[in-house]
């Protein structure tokens, strides 16, 4: 196995996300926690997100169905809210997929059940339409170049069916294979196995703890139509939950990079203005799957606390 430059942090964690903030809000409390304790925090994001939703009237503008430059815009709120999560120290090393534009975000409708399926019409630079192959060579390059120990990303489903989501999980998980493989395209950089790869997770628990919150306090228009003692989509059994990173000391950083997506996210409403101590628990403990590897020393909870567990 290839030596790691003196230069590179010991411990260093790469993430692949197909949207500019959703790696804010599923990972970035431990995004901010690894790269404030100097572990090397390497971020890819596979698309602009350019046929997002956009929620600042005086942007509309840029929507995909008028100007189409809702991707360029993206790509300085991604880089604020970098700055955020990360304010000192080295930050986060961000990188773009096969470069910035290389994939367009497919877009996505939502099916009747609740879950995301493809859009009726997807443009031709999609990323669901994207070659396999070509796609995972270019992150195998960036694992080559990084040789991370840990990788996390979607589960197969991309946690809720977006087709980008799905595409990210087919990507990093082929390309976590192929960059291992010592015959594989030499030129792509020294072969480099990661020893553990997660996907993010969202705690049933949890979420049904912050529904009754929400419900009691009495929103019933936050995730409107969802029953905390009923079926919720999205989310994992708790039983299947293998580490809980806890970076609620981070929670500030999490909520001042959301804030930097303004086109995206609306930091307000009931379910921002939770109590301290379960607001806390919503957006600073963060939850994953084990989807290869073995797992190092568990908390009393019976979950790894760190994603470096055992390494």
């Amino acid at each position: 196995m290839t030596s790691t430059p003196a230069d590179q942090p010991a411990q260093r964690l790469l993430l692949v996300h197909a949207h500019p903030d959703d790696e804010t809000i599923g990972t970035g409390a431990t995004m901010a926690k690894y790269a404030a304790e100097g572990r090397g925090v390497t971020l890819v994001t596979c698309t602009a997100g350019e046929m997002g939703e956009i929620l600042v009237p005086e942007l509309e503008h840029l929507a995909a169905d008028r100007e189409d430059r809702l991707g360029e815009h993206r790509k300085g709120e991604i880089a604020a809210a970098m700055a955020e999560l990360a304010p000192d120290g080295p930050g986060i090393d961000h990188r773009w997929l096969g470069g910035f534009g290389t994939y367009r975000d497919s877009g996505m409708q939502w099916h009747q059940d609740g879950y995301a399926i493809p859009a009726d019409t997807v443009h031709d630079n999609a990323f669901w339409h994207a070659d396999l192959n070509e796609a995972a060579d270019h992150l195998v390059t960036i694992i080559r170049e990084v040789r991370p120990q840990v990788l996390v990303t979607y589960d197969q489903f991309g946690n809720y069916g977006h087709p980008d989501h799905i595409q990210a999980h087919r990507v990093a998980m082929y390309a976590a294979q192929l960059a291992a493989v010592p015959s594989y395209k030499k030129q792509l950089g020294e072969p480099w196995e990661i020893a553990k790869i997660y996907w993010s997770a969202m705690s049933e628990g949890r979420m049904r703890q912050s529904l009754r919150a929400i419900r009691a306090a009495g929103d019933t228009t936050t995730f409107e139509g969802l029953d905390p003692e009923g079926p919720l989509p999205m989310v994992t059994p708790d039983e299947d939950l293998a580490a809980a990173v806890d970076a609620t000391a981070y929670v500030d950083q999490k909520l001042a990079a959301m804030r930097a997506y303004p086109t995206q996210i609306t930091v307000d409403g009931p379910f921002f203005a939770l109590s301290n101590n379960v607001g806390n628990q919503v957006w600073g403990l963060e939850h994953f799957r084990i989807a290869k590897g073995v797992l190092g020393p568990v908390g009393p909870n019976g979950l790894e606390t760190d994603l470096f567990a055992g390494l």
